[in-house]
């Protein structure tokens, strides 16, 4: 390592202040974690357990690509090395683009 090169402190996480940014992030938080569930549920109530596995599958890709382009849009450049679970990313598009 080269005694010229700064090392870059990671931003820390946003903290939301009010409680309808609070309110939008557990929203999108619980989207992002529940949706897959309770789409293919329903699905498997309305036609059948076949149908609700092949819309499963389909919903956790269409919702993992929501995800990361949740998470690209919102966490800086610098940062998207580090894992973040759908809180945190809930958190950093909140506080950057509605609150």
């Amino acid at each position: 390592m080269k005694n010229n090169e700064i090392i870059e402190q990671p931003i820390p996480i946003p903290r939301l202040e009010k409680l309808t940014c609070k309110l939008y992030a557990k929203i999108i938080e619980y989207f992002l974690r529940y949706a897959i569930f309770a789409v293919s549920c329903y699905i498997w109530y309305l036609y059948d357990y076949f149908i609700a596995g092949s819309s499963f599958i389909l919903l956790y890709i269409i919702v993992g690509i929501i995800r990361s382009k949740l998470r690209n849009n919102s966490i800086p450049y610098t940062q998207r090395e580090y894992s973040y679970n759908d809180k945190e990313v809930s958190i950093w598009y909140v506080a950057k683009y509605l609150c």
